[in-house]
């Protein structure tokens, strides 16, 4: 039929929502958003804040035993643990040394956080001393001296465990040079504490009898290796030892070290500690087993011993 033709028919309404209508559709599409930002959120990364390290020190001086103790503890992990990793820990060290990192473990401040490892630690411990002490001063100063850079930081742990404090490092220096110049044993009583594992201000006659590498009362020379972790200022001795004909050193009283050319200067000195010594009482814990204590080096009261 043609269009003309046809009756007219209105064109159809569209329905219409009412405000009610708006308002509920409205909220469920909300609904609807909320719910797929509840599924979809967990799947996605979420940015974590940065871990804050903390500061593990290492401080000038200490033996590896104690910088493993301090790792494990940093770490939260069993005792023993970081001295285990050392067989495994990719550790830079000279042949000389053996696998043995005494010496290496530099004194400094090392970050710590959860992912840190006792293997990690000590590598970084190692890297830092590579970095620090292999220096053109260090070699060009060990090579005058006719010693190896790691005899050289063999040296550099003695002067760190005698002297009493920074300023006396160059005289101690000197001392330990004349000594070995002379073919002299260094007698410090340093490297018998390191071979009885101990700190004291006495050392017996007993003790320096004993028979063992360290023991530098009966062996001629340095020590097999560092007897702790020296920093700069004692590396820069060992290579730069202050002038002077000094044989002799003992700390009558802290800050008062004094350093001998000749036996006789020294054992007036070594008397003037015996007395100081005995004014202030018996030492806080027992000398070990043997003679009378003698009146020379240990961690405080330093110098080659009266023999």
């Amino acid at each position: 039929m043609p269009d003309e033709y046809r009756p007219y028919q209105p064109p159809p309404r569209r329905s219409r929502l009412t405000r009610r209508g708006r308002v509920v559709l409205l909220l469920g599409a909300l609904l609807l958003i909320g719910l797929a930002t509840v599924v979809i959120e967990p799947l996605l990364p979420r940015e974590q804040a940065p871990e804050t390290p903390r500061q593990l020190l290492i401080p000038e001086g200490w033996r590896a035993a104690q910088v493993y103790a301090a790792v494990d503890r940093a770490l939260e992990l069993p005792a023993g643990t970081t001295k285990t990793a050392v067989a495994t820990a990719p550790l830079d060290l000279p042949a000389e040394a053996k696998g043995n990192p005494e010496g290496y473990l530099f004194p400094a401040t090392y970050p710590v956080t959860s992912q840190s490892t006792p293997a990690a630690l000590l590598a970084f411990m190692v890297r830092t001393a590579n970095q620090k002490l292999a220096t053109k001063a260090v070699a060009d100063g060990a090579k005058a001296h006719g010693m190896t850079p790691y005899q050289t930081a063999t040296l550099a742990s003695v002067i760190e465990a005698e002297a009493d404090n920074p300023a006396d490092m160059g005289k101690v220096s000197r001392v330990v040079h004349n000594r070995l110049a002379k073919s002299m044993p260094l007698q410090m009583d340093s490297t018998i504490n390191y071979a009885l594992n101990r700190t004291t201000l006495d050392t017996t006659l007993a003790d320096t009898r004993i028979d063992h590498p360290f023991n530098s009362y009966e062996r001629q020379g340095l020590p097999p290796t560092p007897i702790d972790s020296p920093g700069l200022r004692a590396m820069a001795a060992a290579v730069a030892p202050t002038p002077g004909n000094w044989l002799f050193f003992v700390t009558v009283k802290p800050g008062d070290t004094r350093f001998s050319a000749t036996y006789e200067e020294h054992k007036t000195h070594v008397a003037e500690f015996n007395r100081l010594r005995a004014a202030a009482g018996p030492p806080a814990g027992p000398p070990a087993a043997g003679a009378p204590a003698r009146a020379q080096a240990g961690s405080r009261a330093k110098g080659p011993a009266a023999k």
